[in-house]
């Protein structure tokens, strides 16, 4: 094979990288080398999923397959007096989020491990103290737009990702963790410097210039 085309080879393989295979699997992009690989620490051998599932022995409460350890924590919840939203204790995919990120649970707890050492102290901490972030788990419909008149209707307002709120961004019609953050960080196609150096938006469904991402939602 000629210099030119070997080079050429070697171009393309390091452009394709982010997307080819991981241990023989295709996995999102964005997640290699983001802030959710821990494929390099000891008790992931390895692999990159297993952290959050597996498909053997998974929490049959906790779907999608989960393998993390859940946190039993009550949360203090935000409140306020202009809210109309009937705000409860966290659920579905915002309790998955937090059997990490509420820092009672060691990161390493998978795989019916509960003698974890490795707590996500201090980078990624929220607590359990939920009143200073954005309320979640709650039910949010065309109902609760209609009484909140600075509430986009979710049904109908469009999420920019190609569907409406309620289609795109909501988990059974409930805003939870993932109405904003998007796990699989598949906007991130630039490796480790995506998410650590200067870009900790990628996290996130879309862009949040000008607040475009909170006011897909909120009328202001």
């Amino acid at each position: 094979m000629k210099l030119r085309q070997k080079l050429i080879m070697i171009l393309l393989f390091l452009l394709l990288s982010p997307v080819i295979l991981w241990n023989g699997f295709e996995i999102y992009p964005g997640i290699k080398n983001s802030h959710h690989d821990f494929s390099g620490a000891s008790y992931m051998n390895n692999e990159i999923c297993i952290l959050c599932h597996t498909p053997h022995n998974a929490i049959a409460s906790a779907p999608p397959l989960w393998n993390h350890e859940l946190s039993t924590a009550s949360y203090t919840l935000y409140s306020s007096s202009s809210i109309d939203a009937a705000i409860g204790q966290p659920t579905a995919q915002s309790k998955l989020c937090l059997s990490c990120h509420d820092g009672t649970v060691a990161i390493d707890n998978i795989g019916g491990n509960t003698g974890g050492t490795r707590f996500i102290l201090p980078f990624g901490y929220i607590g359990a103290d939920l009143s200073s972030h954005h309320p979640i788990s709650f039910t949010y419909n065309s109902a609760l737009a209609a009484a909140d008149d600075q509430l986009a209707d979710p049904s109908s307002e469009p999420s920019g990702l190609g569907g409406t709120i309620d289609e795109d961004l909501l988990s059974n019609g409930q805003m939870q963790c993932t109405s904003c953050h998007d796990v699989h960080i598949s906007r991130n196609t630039q490796g480790c410097s995506g998410c650590h150096f200067g870009k900790p938006s990628l996290s996130i469904w879309k862009p949040n210039d000008n607040s475009a991402l909170c006011l897909t939602c909120h009328k202001k």
